[in-house]
């Protein structure tokens, strides 16, 4: 993919993650393309319209294959992951077998490496679905991502793939949670682009008190991004939107 992310599939890693520890990463994906319900002008694996796959997605079956087959080795190895993470080329929970291959995992983790914590990063597009929702209460981390309640950032910068995106139906869903949800949010700044400033820090910070998350994670831009005028937010930034989430009485973490 050029300059930007690529990960195999069905499987990838360990590798280290700035918000999880050490994280076996599972793709439910093609490897050689980008299958997304977003098109976030910030992502590390480029714009959907220049990654498109031809390969298929990996089936339940071969999910479950790989992954046993991986932790064997590492089991073997005495290299335990903290975490199975489902992320990659695109949005996890769209995967027609998702609640499934949830299923399979847990299985599979408390066979092998039951300390280590079952994690989703979803970018809130599938709550809707009934199936992948109580699959999401199954996991140890529901991470769904919150950028901004302003449907005209959100247009502009994550760039919903669906025209019946709904950002008050999106809380609807992960207030639903009833806490059983981490929230993660992008900050940056580019032209035209900046939701670190009170105009969208506020209405978000509401939101986040109507949905009652167990954790929030803040954090900027890490990687390349096919939108090259982005700036990663301060640490200065990232710090006081933090702090303003905890004086909340909700916990928040910032990545910088």
């Amino acid at each position: 993919m050029n300059e930007y992310q690529t990960y195999p599939s069905p499987i990838f890693g360990p590798v280290h993650s700035r918000r999880l520890g050490i994280s076996l990463g599972i793709n439910l994906m093609p490897a050689d393309g980008k299958v997304c319900t977003f098109d976030c002008i910030y992502c590390e694996c480029g714009f959907n319209k220049d990654f498109r796959p031809t390969l298929p997605r990996p089936t339940r079956e071969e999910v479950a294959s790989a992954l046993e087959a991986q932790l064997i080795t590492m089991v073997g190895e005495g290299r335990l992951p903290d975490v199975l993470t489902f992320a990659g080329n695109g949005e996890p929970t769209a995967h027609p077998d998702f609640a499934a291959i949830i299923d399979d995992t847990i299985m599979l983790r408390d066979r092998y490496c039951p300390k280590a914590k079952v994690s989703v990063l979803s970018n809130a597009t599938m709550l809707h679905r009934k199936e992948v929702f109580e699959a999401l209460l199954k996991v140890d981390n529901n991470i769904q991502k919150l950028d901004t309640v302003d449907p005209q950032y959100i247009n502009k910068v994550d760039r919903p793939t669906s025209k019946n995106y709904d950002v008050r139906k999106v809380i609807h869903h992960l207030k639903a949670f009833q806490g059983h949800v981490i929230i993660q949010t992008m900050f940056m700044k580019g032209e035209g682009v900046d939701n670190t400033g009170d105009e969208y820090v506020i209405p978000w910070m509401e939101a986040l008190k109507d949905i009652r998350p167990q954790q929030v994670m803040v954090y900027t831009i890490d990687r390349n991004t096919p939108d090259h005028h982005l700036q990663k937010a301060t640490r200065e930034e990232l710090d006081t939107i933090r702090d303003k989430v905890i004086a909340c009485g909700i916990p928040c973490s910032a990545s910088y």
